[in-house]
Order: structure tokens, then sequence, then C-alpha cells
């Protein structure tokens, strides 16, 4: 038994270890410049929600300034 709870002991640090290495996740501002430019090519202005949340896609709302309606044009 007491040979089991050293081994868990000395694995645990490296099994750790592996989780905290591999793919390096984009930061909030870049998450924010890419949501930014992908709502300015679609005519619209990147606004807050009034939430904070960490998430860009959730903070801010894309809104269309210009173009989108369904009323004839006459």
């Amino acid at each position: 038994m007491r040979a089991a709870l050293v081994l868990v002991a000395l694995a645990a640090p490296i099994a750790l270890g592996a989780c905290a290495t591999g793919k390096a996740y984009p930061t909030y501002q870049q998450e924010y410049d890419k949501l930014s430019a992908e709502c300015t090519a679609r005519g619209g202005i990147l606004t807050p929600s009034g939430s904070q949340t960490g998430r860009p896609q959730t903070d801010n709302v894309c809104k269309i300034t210009g173009g989108a309606s369904r009323l004839p044009n006459n």
C-alpha cells in the first residue's frame, strides 16, 4: 500500500506536466481582432453586449449598420 502511494505521488507531477503542454490558445485580443474583422466584412460594427465573460464572442455583438432590410427598394 505504501509503495502505491509513493508511486502515485511521483507520477502525479509528470501526468500534470503532460497536460500543461500542447496547443497554444489565442489571446482575448487575437480573438477580438478576428471577430471585429469578420463583423466589419459583413458591414457591421462590433459593440459591447454588457456582459464580461472573458470570451469576445459573448462580450460583443455585431450590429449590422446598413443595407439590411426586408423592405423592397421603390
